[in-house]
């Protein structure tokens, strides 16, 4: 499967979570359904997967922690604030360059409608 085909699987499943719960929860209750729901259309995924970090040949461990990570190439970054900012957008492209993935959404549920909340993030090109 492809980093676009991921990022429609992604979309639409976010958008059942969302119609479902609508906004106002905590995040800890969006990556859930939406783990669960990835994980139920057999997609791989992980989440809070440590990320490290290679600094002068040395890897450390920074507290980096992907929160969904889709067949090892997608990273989903969920959030549920009043409105995304640059550092919300910063913390995903940093996320896609440490791991070198290449696509990867940042998400708010916190939003009356779901697509005003979603932003397709790109590191490189595809």
């Amino acid at each position: 499967m492809t980093e676009n085909e991921i990022a429609k699987r992604v979309f639409e499943l976010g958008l059942k979570v969302h119609q479902a719960l609508g906004p106002g929860l905590l995040e800890s209750t969006y990556e859930e359904c939406l783990f669960y729901e990835l994980q139920r259309k057999g997609l791989y995924v992980e989440k809070k997967k440590v990320l490290p970090l290679t600094y002068e040949g040395m890897k450390l461990d920074a507290g980096f922690r992907i929160e969904l990570i889709i067949e090892n190439k997608f990273i989903i970054e969920l959030k549920a604030v009043d409105a995304l900012n640059d550092l919300h957008m910063a913390q995903i492209l940093t996320y896609l360059k440490l791991s070198q993935c290449k696509l990867g959404m940042l998400i708010n549920f916190n939003t009356v409608f779901f697509r005003d909340g979603v932003k397709r993030v790109i590191n490189g090109t595809l």
